[in-house]
């Protein structure tokens, strides 16, 4: 059983009705062929593979139709049957390829064969396909006779290039150049071959295919015949096109898209590792990602571009493509794009392709070192940007406000006259202006729920997790990480040593975020002390969301050192220079969270201090060493020993 033919030639035009695209030719063709207002002569010109050798061969069945003047040919007739597709063809229909025939000689054979009348049909046409390699001496042996044929000859030329042909023949001839077929038209022409095929081809693969074709029929219906080829019994799904066209995923270009959002270093430069290993051309990757920012800078210009059509996309990738948008700015998109624009003229003959994807994405990710007045409009972005982030954030923690983990008061009276330091206002009694049993009924303000009693600490209750900012992201919790440290730090301190010196934000599953710590001790000490309600509480005021707070262990975890300013001053006047170095695994953060002045100079405000539960030595009896082994895991060395 012979294998079937190419889908372009099964499937190849014959009326002006079928071919695609062109309707600025057919059209006008249609109308002269009708009126029988046909020129003696054509030029065909427009990229490959977009219908000038088909256009040729309908005109010159219409010219020869028994029915003519006709604008479509019939398709009954012998003529019509000859030139129809898959037929045996006519004597009186000559194709010449002039790039193996376009010499003084074939000009010269070609015009002595010119006179002679034809065999059964009422044109002689002679179609000359890649007209542009017809040499100067070629076409000037066939301009006397293309300037004045005998009435039986009708003359077709077709070229991708119709600069090279000479002017003196240009301008005898009527001149229809074809153009690309637009997205649209050909990707529904691909769903109508596939139903007549009985073939399935995934939305995802189909934009793929239409792509990959470049807005020639020819090539198209080429990609696409190689997918059903090679496709299994569901198929051609979006793997299979992803993997035999080369193009780079999607979920590659989503991640590093959001890593680029979040100004996420680490993970740009493992998308650049991951291209790199699988094999993937660097430049196609580079491409691939000039697309995916040319869809975002449309969807951030127009919003309803998807539903005006200026984006082919599936359903699923459009909300994709509106959530990544929001990340960036307007001049951020178009900064990115130039950088990857202009790296791909970089790509054509390099010998380190790696190195200039990585230094591309640098350039990316480093809009403070652009000078331009786009990079200026770039940090412009971000500044606005994270600016409405905190404007929508701040009502929602208004709204819903919870209380400041604070020490509980002795008792509700108003509040004493300032005592020495020394002293505890509690013990000792001090004059009030009011009798106390007076005071104590006031109903109105009611008092501030303790998070703690003496007796232990309590639980916090919030409300459901729920994900009020839907559109924050992973991204957005960590470049707003060190805010939300500061306000864990004033809540409750040795959460904020603990999560600064050992932990890292990992993930954000719906409204679960996944927090890493170095090792199983201060995974252990975090859930003890219960710092998730202090980190969760300082999310709803740093972001308006409750999200539930999920600890694991992870070695590889790389904690934030906090900076300069947010290291706590000492309270005891001694630099942590003073402190006698005992060891290398306790954090000096930490040693200056344990010191606590056991006579202060001055009486210290309940409100700004630190919570009682912390675990600070308040006596002799209690053993640092013993205290940082219970809370963090810590093991402390003697650097006596060490030596």
């Amino acid at each position: 059983m012979d294998a079937p033919l190419a889908l372009y030639r099964r499937y190849r035009p014959e009326t002006f009705a079928e071919v695609i695209g062109q309707d600025h030719v057919t059209e006008p063709l249609r109308h002269a062929l009708a009126a029988n207002k046909v020129n003696h002569a054509y030029l065909f010109s427009g990229p490959r593979g977009c219908g000038k050798t088909t256009s040729a061969r309908i005109l010159a069945r219409a010219l020869n139709c028994e029915k003519a003047p006709i604008a479509d040919p019939c398709g009954e007739c012998q003529s019509c049957r000859d030139l129809a597709r898959g037929g045996p063809g006519s004597i009186d229909v000559l194709e010449i390829d002039a790039a193996s025939h376009g010499g003084v000689d074939d000009a010269r054979d070609l015009r002595e064969r010119a006179f002679f009348a034809p065999v059964s049909s009422r044109y002689k046409v002679y179609i000359i396909d890649e007209a542009h390699m017809v040499s100067p001496q070629g076409f000037n042996a066939l301009l006397k006779l293309v300037e004045e044929p005998p009435p039986h000859l009708k003359f077709i030329f077709a070229t991708t290039e119709p600069d090279k042909v000479i002017g003196t023949i240009r301008s005898r001839t009527h001149h229809y150049p074809f153009r690309l077929v637009p997205p649209k038209a050909l990707g529904d022409y691909l769903l109508q071959l596939c139903e007549a095929e009985g073939a399935t081809l995934e939305a995802n693969a189909l934009p793929l295919v239409v792509r990959a074709g470049q807005g020639s029929v020819r090539d198209t219906l080429s990609v696409l015949d190689q997918l059903l080829g090679g496709a299994g019994p569901d198929g051609v799904t979006y793997d299979l096109a992803v993997q035999l066209l080369g193009y780079t995923p999607d979920s590659l270009l989503d991640e590093a898209i959001d890593a680029f959002a979040a100004s996420d270093g680490s993970t740009v430069f493992g998308v650049v590792d991951k291209v790199i290993e699988s094999g993937q051309d660097p430049r196609r990757f580079a491409e691939d990602f000039l697309q995916r920012l040319r869809d975002l800078v449309i969807v951030s210009v127009v919003p309803d571009a998807l539903e005006k059509g200026l984006l082919d996309v599936p359903g699923d990738r459009a909300e994709r493509l509106l959530s990544q948008a929001g990340g960036f700015g307007p001049a951020e998109i178009t900064r990115a794009a130039d950088i990857v624009n202009d790296a791909l003229m970089e790509f054509r003959g390099a010998t380190a392709p790696r190195l200039l994807l990585e230094l591309m994405c640098a350039r990316i990710l480093v809009p403070g070192s652009d000078n331009s007045t786009l990079g200026f409009q770039a940090r412009l972005d971000r500044l606005e940007r994270r600016l409405s982030m905190d404007a929508g954030a701040t009502p929602q923690a208004a709204a819903a406000p919870t209380q400041v983990a604070r020490p509980p008061e002795p008792e509700p009276e108003p509040e004493p006259e300032p005592e020495p330091a020394h002293e505890v206002p509690v013990s000792i009694p001090t004059p009030v202006p009011e009798p106390e049993p007076e005071a104590e009924p006031e109903p109105e303000p009611a008092p501030e729920p303790a998070l703690e009693s003496a007796a232990g600490p309590a639980p916090i209750t919030h409300p459901e997790p729920s994900s009020s900012a839907g559109t924050l992201t992973i991204a957005d919790v960590r470049r707003l990480w060190p805010e939300i440290l500061v306000k864990i730090r004033e809540l409750r301190r040795f959460a904020w040593v603990m999560l600064s010196q050992n932990a890292q934000v990992t993930s954000l599953d719906g409204s679960t975020l996944t927090i890493a710590l170095v090792n199983a001790g201060a995974r252990d000490s975090f859930v003890a002390s219960r710092s998730e309600e202090y980190v969760q509480k300082a999310l709803h005021e740093v972001l308006g969301v409750t999200w539930r707070i999920d600890a694991i262990v992870d070695p590889g975890a790389r904690p934030g050192v906090p900076s300069a300013r947010d290291e706590p001053a000492s309270v005891d006047g001694k630099s942590s220079a003073d402190e006698p170095r005992r060891g290398l695994a306790a954090p000096e953060s930490l040693r200056e969270a344990l010191r606590e002045p056991v006579t202060p100079a001055t009486r210290v405000d309940p409100d700004a201090s630190a919570n009682r539960d912390d675990p600070v030595i308040e006596s002799e009896d209690i053993d640092p060493e013993l205290l940082l082994t219970r809370e963090l895991g810590a093991e402390v060395i003697d650097e006596s020993h060490s030596q």
